[in-house]
């Protein structure tokens, strides 16, 4: 007892540490890329799904119990991982949604993701009308536009887009919302696995260079979780508990895909890009193993059977000891940590991949002054 009591301090002691020094890479003011473009799901939506004919949607309580303006369209207490990394970045407002951004806003970026969303068109539109990866893309395209509008020129708004981050985590619905709802959708029935997960790496690849076309050149690429774990799956699989190991599985082969694309994207644009992979699956189970969560089987919100928390129930009290909020997504607690890990992975470097978002983000200030510092000594 004594020695797990000494490994939680020990493991909330690094974490202020790894919180501090995130924290002091961000200057006043000035944040360390000029915007913040975000692609995905109800894990970043933060607005985007309020006005949609969909039951994907999470504004209102208790959602936002934690957060500073309350409910907003987040699908958590509080802050999303996304959120969180905006703040390790150094922006003082969070990202707004593409639904509520107008005028000079777009110049810090736009956050595009939308609850039930996937790479696939079709994901998740049984629960009604969602923002798929596609025409996130198309309202992105308009956001360039305007940005090219405002700065005078497409040229000048290719060179100020390079230097911005563009953050992409999309992928989970396509599982849990299209390849494993047989009922909804027949992908399970026409591919395999192993088939499945190379036609969502091929369809996400083509959005990844549609993308560098019009500026893109600092990637952060997710991968999926533990979507076997959610509260959800076990619930809707009667599995007592136990994770469903067939939907990691399918998982855990998207996520070997997608950092095998992003080695094959990083050789392909060698000169002017980088791409990184955040192994969110190697994170969930690390903190699995942690005793900082004392709560992991069951969600901090009455849900219903959409998985979602139940409208105006009374959240737990204690919701920095859960892992859930609702049935499937996580509290502030969990996406804290993990955004901790993705921002800096100097604690443990196999959870970003080859680097992590504070060394992707500083890479050409740092190539400037190793080319200076070359200058210097060969002039």
């Amino acid at each position: 007892m004594m020695a797990c009591e000494t490994n939680k301090r020990l493991f909330v002691m690094l974490l202020l540490f790894l919180v501090a020094n995130c924290m002091q890479h961000s200057v006043h003011g000035v944040p360390q890329v000029p915007c913040l473009f975000i692609f995905g799901d109800s894990l970043s939506d933060s607005g985007n799904n309020n006005d949609l004919q969909t039951a994907a949607k999470s504004n209102y309580e208790p959602y936002g119990v934690d957060f500073p303006t309350g409910v907003t369209g987040r699908f958590t207490n509080g802050r999303t991982e996304i959120d969180i990394i905006s703040q390790f970045l150094g922006f003082e407002k969070f990202i707004p949604p593409f639904a509520n951004t107008s005028g000079a806003d777009i110049l810090k970026g736009v956050n595009y993701a939308s609850g039930g969303a996937g790479i696939r068109v079709e994901t998740g539109s049984h629960w009604g009308d969602v923002i798929s990866l596609e025409l996130q893309l198309k309202h992105h395209m308009a956001t360039v536009s305007q940005i090219a509008s405002r700065l005078g020129s497409r040229d000048l708004a290719q060179q100020y887009l390079e230097k911005c981050l563009y953050y992409v985590n999309i992928g989970s619905n396509d599982y849990m919302d299209n390849y494993f709802v047989p009922e909804f959708y027949p992908s399970s029935s026409i591919y395999s696995p192993e088939q499945y997960a190379q036609v969502l790496i091929e369809e996400l690849s083509q959005n990844l260079l549609a993308l560098h076309d019009v500026g893109a050149r600092k990637y952060v690429l997710a991968g999926l979780g533990l979507l076997g774990c959610t509260l959800g799956e076990i619930y809707s699989y009667g599995t007592n508990g136990s994770c469903v190991e067939e939907i990691n599985a399918a998982s855990t082969i998207f996520n070997n895909d997608l950092k095998a694309l992003v080695d094959q994207l990083n050789n392909k644009f060698s000169a002017n890009s980088k791409f990184i992979f955040i192994d969110t699956a190697l994170k969930a189970l690390q903190l699995g193993n942690t005793d900082d969560f004392k709560v992991s089987n069951a969600g901090c919100c009455p849900w219903g059977t959409l998985g979602q928390c139940i409208p105006d129930q009374k959240p737990c009290y204690n919701r920095k000891d859960y892992v859930f909020f609702d049935g499937v997504h996580p509290t502030e607690a969990w996406n804290l940590l993990n955004a901790i890990t993705a921002y800096n992975s100097t604690s443990d470097p196999a959870t970003a991949y080859p680097t992590d978002i504070l060394h992707l983000v500083n890479s050409e200030i740092k190539e400037e002054l190793e080319f200076a510092n070359e200058s210097r000594f060969t002039t």
